[in-house]
């Protein structure tokens, strides 16, 4: 493992916690009275941040605090909830038009459903699941932070257009200045991994042809 990368890339719990935060953000500015447009941009970035953050939870983080934590009540009914989302996520789509929902109170009522369920999951794993996780897989969030920072380019790569028009459609400007750079630093972990898991390849490869 890179110990550069380690360094600078946030632990797999403090990311978890950031996408949190991210997210509870959007549902703060989400509205009855809001404009239908900003509405479909919140809705639009939440159901795509809780539908990126579900996939890494289950793919890195889950898997990995199963091997030292069993018979958890919270960790078991973590996946059955994030279906739950995405039931939720597809109807709210299905409510979406081009400038709008065409259904503003059915869109109010779904959304704020999605709500609920979100906070009640954030506040399980914050309470439960992310200080099981700092105890007890302490030498391995860093890892486990980089495995999922290279996860999340590839899982918002084919949204990159659609996150970044939502989130500067959902956020003043200087908040979403700000989403855009963490994006970026995100990018350039990512491409940092790359170049020197690229480079790392290559010399190995000429180390066993000089042999």
């Amino acid at each position: 493992m890179n110990p550069v990368a380690e360094r600078i890339t946030p632990s797999i719990t403090t990311m978890i916690r950031m996408d949190h935060s991210q997210v509870l953000a959007v549902f703060h500015r989400y509205k009855p009275d809001v404009l239908p447009a900003k509405k479909r941009a919140l809705i639009t970035n939440a159901c795509l941040s809780i539908e990126i953050h579900a996939q890494l939870e289950e793919e890195i983080f889950y898997p990995a605090l199963r091997e030292v934590l069993t018979g958890d009540e919270v960790l078991e009914k973590s996946e059955p909830e994030h279906e739950q989302m995405r039931t939720l996520i597809g109807e709210l789509r299905g409510l979406m038009g081009r400038d709008g929902p065409t259904d503003e109170a059915a869109c109010d009522e779904k959304f704020f459903a999605l709500m609920r369920l979100v906070m009640h999951h954030v506040a399980d794993e914050e309470t439960r699941l992310l200080p099981a996780a700092e105890r007890l897989l302490r030498d391995q969030l860093g890892r486990l932070g980089i495995e999922m920072t290279k996860r999340r380019l590839e899982l918002m790569k084919p949204h990159a257009a659609e996150f970044a028009e939502s989130t500067v459609r959902s956020f003043p400007a200087g908040a979403a200045a700000g989403a855009a750079l963490l994006t970026a630093g995100a990018v350039a972990v990512g491409a940092m991994l790359f170049a020197r898991n690229t480079k790392r390849t290559s010399e190995n490869r000429m180390s066993r042809w000089r042999h």
